[in-house]
């Protein structure tokens, strides 16, 4: 069965880099086959993984509306065209979203994308889904129910209220998700009190506190790959005790 993690938080809150990371995390246990998601448009979590990405939904999308199928039928075609646009690493695959719909209606080509990323989904032990803030991919169930979603923020009272709206959010989806967690992100010294106060009237477990990491900026700044950060680096050692109390191992 798929175990599917979902991360969610404003722009900003670093919560591709914690995607990356938890992908990073699960293919170092060989915890089994794992499909990251990148449902942001921004599409930054390939730079994390150090993937290349050539092609995503979205693209596709666009080339089904023009009635590019190469002779077959729209699903068909959809479905191998999703399946050519999974970014094959050598530890995990990535496929990405891409932007959002343009103008038209778009209603039977992602009724018909649901069923394919599913299919595909069903093929991996792990998925990490990579959302952006208002959740639309989630919204329009182009992935699986979620057994973990994680709500990033970062120490500020803005990126509070967002995390806040977005719990609102995801209880009115409809989908299935079956743990809800906050995440604060990028945080230097300690929260206050009356921070921890409105984290607690927001009614959901505060799974960790990430400290901020200087390592990490700098891996940033030169544009290598934060998977290849160092074990022991803060966030590194974070990211491996939020995977460890999601999945038990």
């Amino acid at each position: 069965m798929t175990v599917t993690i979902a991360v969610a938080g404003k722009g900003g809150t670093g919560k591709t880099t914690l995607s990356g990371l938890l992908v990073r995390y699960l293919v170092q246990r060989e915890a089994g086959k794992v499909l990251a998601i990148d449902a942001d448009p921004s599409s930054n979590l390939h730079l994390v993984l150090g993937l290349p990405l050539n092609q995503t939904v979205g693209d596709i999308r666009e080339e089904a509306r023009e009635g590019v199928t190469a002779g077959m039928s729209r699903q068909d075609w959809l479905s191998y065209a999703v399946r050519m646009a999974v970014e094959e690493g050598d530890d995990c695959d990535l496929l990405a979203m891409g932007r959002p719909e343009g103008q038209g209606c778009y209603c039977a080509a992602n009724h018909m994308l649901r069923s394919v990323v599913d299919g595909i989904g069903a093929g991996y032990d792990y998925i990490v889904m990579d959302n952006e803030a208002g959740m639309e991919h989630l919204s329009r169930r182009t992935t699986r129910d979620v057994d973990h979603l994680l709500l990033v923020t970062d120490a500020s009272q803005r990126g509070l209220a967002a995390a806040e709206a977005m719990v609102a959010l995801s209880k009115e989806l409809d989908i299935n998700v079956r743990q809800r967690y906050l995440i604060v992100n990028r945080v230097l010294g300690q929260l206050s009190d009356s921070f921890r106060a409105r984290i607690d009237a927001m009614g959901v477990p505060l799974l960790a506190i990430v400290p901020y990491d200087a390592q990490l900026v700098e891996f940033d700044g030169e544009g290598r790959p934060l998977v290849d950060l160092p074990a022991d680096a803060p966030v590194s050692r974070a990211v491996e005790a939020i995977a460890q109390t999601l999945l038990g191992k």
